[in-house]
């Protein structure tokens, strides 16, 4: 019986994806941070303002930035991993999505004394929040499209 050789390589659609989106994510922190002394209104509700997030969404877990950097370094790995077995196409993107956003945010964190993320998109009086914040959440969008549709998100 011939044996089966352990797949490595992350699927290249969740590669691109991931690495576009801690790219943008990167290039629009570091302008906010540069840029945004003041709050920005941009068009109706929405405002570009400069705050910082010690916590995860919500600003939950803010007393504990240490803890809350190290759950989000674990819930990356187990994305990573679980990357490794995504189908072509719309699942790939969304594990892309939500590894790149992790990745970001994680990242943002990890270089920002004491661990924090930079947030800059401010809609009405919902929580301020970044470009990471949402790859993640369409990511999960796209996820959870696809487990409805019927279709399966990792290859067997």
């Amino acid at each position: 019986m011939p044996r089966q050789r352990l797949r490595i390589a992350p699927n290249r659609t969740v590669l691109v994806t991931a690495l576009v989106v801690l790219a943008l994510d990167a290039a629009s922190k570091a302008w906010a941070r540069r840029a945004l002394a003041r709050p920005v209104h941009v068009l109706g509700p929405l405002w570009l303002k400069l705050q910082y997030n010690t916590g995860i969404s919500f600003s939950l877990n803010r007393a504990d930035p240490i803890v809350t950097t190290v759950v989000t370094a674990l819930i990356a790995l187990v994305l990573l991993l679980a990357s490794l077995r995504a189908r072509d196409g719309a699942p790939a993107v969304g594990f892309g999505l939500l590894l790149g956003g992790g990745v970001a945010n994680l990242v943002d964190r990890l270089m920002a004394t004491p661990h924090q993320v930079t947030d800059f998109i401010a809609v009405g009086s919902f929580p301020v929040f970044n470009g990471a914040d949402v790859a993640v959440t369409a990511g999960l969008v796209v996820l959870i499209v696809v487990v409805l549709r019927g279709d399966t998100l990792m290859t067997r």
